[in-house]
């Protein structure tokens, strides 16, 4: 698989498409363990070698996935985790970016990760209780040690991560960025841009809605993260059906998926971001490595571009929404 500069500040350089590993673990139905690590080494065939994960995912059972599916191999893949939350007896309970509580969970990821560093560490919410400064200059104080090579930001606004930068250089933002969720084009994009910061696109699918896949809610499993997401829910999934029938439409013009329209129109933003498409599933993995030979038309490409004016519904619930973009 191809690979991108991904990083112009830090020189990360990691294969054009990524993996995101939540749904191996949380939030999307039940776990299948032994469909993930299938999932993984095939990821690591296909030459995807950027793969993400975080502390609160399970909590801490993907972290353990990966310590487990990644021995012996630990030297072939980028490896990101986040950091701040608090997470009491399992449960996520506030922002915790306090350096102390830094450094004691970035030694807990590595045990779990079964390594002695992490390529990239993202701060995974804006803690407003900590100066960025003092944040970024503490996991600034891990690379020097050797423990972390890259460090990133998740779902920060433009001012925090020119402070941040400025305090020490940062690798990447990850944000939320698809067809139906692009408010990081007006503002925060070209931020990046111009202070050569590799953009990191989650839920580039819409959290599996932009697939197709869901036509209706009762498809979505009880125990599952989207039956409380504003986008599936009552007149809003209906409407963001109209959507996704226009990726259909043009998925099948050119002899594709939903899914490898929409991973297409992400990768054609520019190369200094790769999309990381979550799946436990080696069927879906193998669609979304397809979409790096599919090249849509400019007519198809004005066609999407006009689909986020479409949807309806925030991506988040109002406590979720108070977290990002701080």
């Amino acid at each position: 698989m191809k690979k991108c500069l991904l990083s112009k500040s830090t020189g990360l350089t990691v294969s054009r498409l990524g993996l995101g590993c939540m749904g191996m673990s949380w939030a999307y139905g039940s776990p299948d363990r032994a469909e993930s690590i299938k999932t993984l080494q095939r990821a690591l065939a296909l030459g995807i070698d950027f793969l993400d994960t975080a502390e609160i995912y399970g909590p801490y059972t993907n972290e353990e996935l990966l310590g487990e599916a990644l021995a012996g191999r630990r030297e072939e893949v980028i490896l990101a985790t986040k950091f701040g939350f608090n997470i009491e007896a399992g449960v996520i309970n506030g922002a915790n970016s306090h350096p102390k509580h830094i450094r004691r969970v970035l030694d807990e990821s590595l045990k779990r990760l079964r390594t002695d560093y992490v390529d990239l560490y993202y701060q995974h919410r804006v803690d407003p209780k900590i100066p960025i400064e003092e944040v970024v200059g503490t996991v600034g104080e891990l690379v020097e040690k050797g423990k972390v090579r890259h460090v990133g930001l998740s779902e920060a606004n433009s001012d925090t991560i020119k402070r941040a930068h400025a305090t020490f250089p940062i690798a990447v933002l990850q944000s939320e960025y698809s067809l139906w969720e692009r408010g990081v084009e007006a503002d925060i994009l070209p931020t990046l841009r111009k202070l050569g910061i590799g953009f990191v696109p989650y839920s580039p699918l819409g959290r599996g809605f932009l697939t197709g896949a869901i036509k209706k809610f009762e498809d979505i499993p009880e125990s599952d993260y989207r039956r409380t997401d504003p986008r599936y829910q009552g007149s809003n999934f209906a409407a963001n059906l109209k959507l996704v029938a226009v990726i259909e439409e043009i998925a099948k013009r050119n002899g594709a998926t939903p899914a490898q329209v929409a991973l297409s129109w992400v990768l054609a933003q520019g190369e200094d971001m790769v999309p990381i498409p979550g799946t436990k599933r080696v069927k879906f993995l193998e669609e979304n490595v397809e979409a790096l030979n599919l090249h849509l038309s400019a007519s198809d490409m004005e066609e999407l571009n006009g689909l986020s004016q479409s949807t309806a519904g925030p991506r988040y619930d109002e406590r979720r929404m108070s977290m990002i973009q701080r």
